[in-house]
C-alpha cells in the first residue's frame, strides 16, 4: 500500500494520518490548556459546575471530529487494499463513498465549534 497516493485534492493518507495525529495532540494541549485557565477563574462549587458542562461539550466535540477523521482513513485504508487495477473499477465502492461523505458532513459542523 502506498502511503502517498493521493486519495483527493493535494491530500495524500500519509497527510491524513499525520492530521488525525496532529488534531489530536493539539486538542490535548488545547484541553490541558483551557482547564488550567478555568482553574484559576473558579473560586467556588457553583462556579465549577457552570464550568464543567462548557468544558465536556469541547471535549466531545474534538472527541467526534478525530473519530470521523479515524473513520476516513479507514475507509480510505479499505479502498487502498483493493486490488483496483485487476478490477478496472472505482479506487472506492459506492457504499464506501457514501460513508465517506457522511463522515465529511459531520465533520463540517463540528470545524464550527472549534
Amino acid at each position: 500500500m502506498d502511503f502517498n497516493n493521493v486519495i483527493f485534492g493535494s491530500k495524500t493518507f500519509s497527510s491524513l494520518l499525520e492530521d488525525i495525529y496532529k488534531n489530536s495532540r493539539n486538542k490535548e494541549k488545547q484541553i490541558h490548556e483551557m482547564i488550567v485557565q478555568l482553574k484559576g477563574m473558579i473560586n467556588n462549587p457553583g462556579e465549577a459546575v457552570l464550568m464543567v458542562p462548557l468544558l465536556q461539550g469541547y471535549i466531545e466535540s474534538g472527541i467526534k471530529n478525530d473519530e470521523a477523521l479515524i473513520k476516513m482513513a479507514g475507509i480510505v485504508q479499505k479502498a487502498m487494499s483493493t486490488n483496483t487495477s485487476s478490477e478496472g473499477g472505482d479506487f472506492l465502492t459506492d457504499k464506501d463513498k457514501e460513508l465517506l461523505f457522511e463522515e465529511i458532513r459531520k465533520i463540517e459542523p463540528l470545524k464550527q465549534l472549534n
